[in-house]
């Protein structure tokens, strides 16, 4: 249920204080854009996607009523959008099997670490592109059962109301994508298992070539985010649980929405020539 600040701080933004509603956005649009990030893979279309999300949120912001959180009743929001949307290229739309995500690891792995400049950064850059990318071999439902149970550990029936589907079909739902996961990277990813084959070092030139990562500017190696300490001390903390797929996955930054767009959405509410609120 939602706390007596929240509902304060809504009923004053619906009520036209633009101040609350920039409030709202700067709460919002972090946890939206990692929950778009998961689900879209490429930054560019994560921040697309949150920036429309953000409108849906504001638009429809009078007809929150205080049933969830006001964090979790815009994830819903947000799922119902990732869930539709269709306007991605069809190489970002597609489920790629594991089989073939597999092969393609295989292929080009070298025989040694990568040792050349900036190596710890790409080899960095690597795992974060590489278990972000592996997301994509799950279909979408069971792809963000898994973002919002196993990286987001949000309570089974938060997300089950975030899905709009009863907390036993989510928790199906959620174990599926767990096992095939699990079973992936056991069988692959040298962070989960010592003995699988890939390792993120020996990724880094094929990456290059492939174009996959950028080694003149990473992409989420170096992406802003909202907690910088955060990534450490997580990774610190589950160290000892590296064999869990979901730790691995979960030990990425928190991530920090681009402000240029989000910015822009509060220009708009600024200029008053956008009818944002309704009810």
């Amino acid at each position: 249920m939602a706390g007596d600040d929240d509902r304060e701080l809504v009923a004053r933004a619906v009520d036209g204080d633009k101040a609350c509603l920039e409030e709202v956005i700067a709460a919002l649009r972090d946890p939206l854009y990692r929950l778009a990030l998961r689900m879209t893979w490429r930054p560019a279309d994560a921040e697309d996607a949150t920036q429309e999300i953000l409108i849906r949120v504001i638009t429809r912001l009078a007809s929150w009523r205080g049933e969830a959180s006001l964090l979790t009743w815009a994830y819903r929001i947000g799922v119902n959008y990732l869930l539709n949307l269709r306007r991605q290229s069809a190489r970002e739309a597609a489920t790629v099997s594991f089989e073939q995500f597999r092969d393609g690891l295989a292929d080009g792995l070298a025989a040694s670490d990568y040792d050349g400049p900036d190596a710890a950064l790409l080899a960095h850059e690597v795992r974060l592109t590489c278990t972000q990318a592996m997301l994509r071999c799950l279909e979408r439902q069971e792809r963000v059962a898994y973002v919002l149970g196993s990286v987001f550990e949000l309570p089974s029936a938060e997300a089950a109301w975030i899905l709009e589907v009863t907390p036993a079909a989510y928790r199906k739902r959620l174990e599926r994508a767990r096992q095939r996961l699990q079973a992936f990277m056991t069988s692959t990813c040298g962070l989960v298992n010592s003995a699988a084959f890939c390792r993120c070092a020996g990724r880094v030139e094929k990456a290059v070539e492939l174009g996959r990562i950028d080694p003149r500017r990473p992409a989420l190696a170096t992406h802003p985010v909202s907690r910088p300490g955060r990534e450490v001390a997580e990774a610190a903390l589950q160290m000892h649980r590296l064999h869990d797929a979901a730790a691995v996955l979960r030990a990425h930054p928190d991530y920090a929405a681009p402000r240029d767009k989000t910015d822009a959405i509060v220009g708009l509410l600024r200029s008053g020539r956008f009818p944002l609120l309704s009810g």
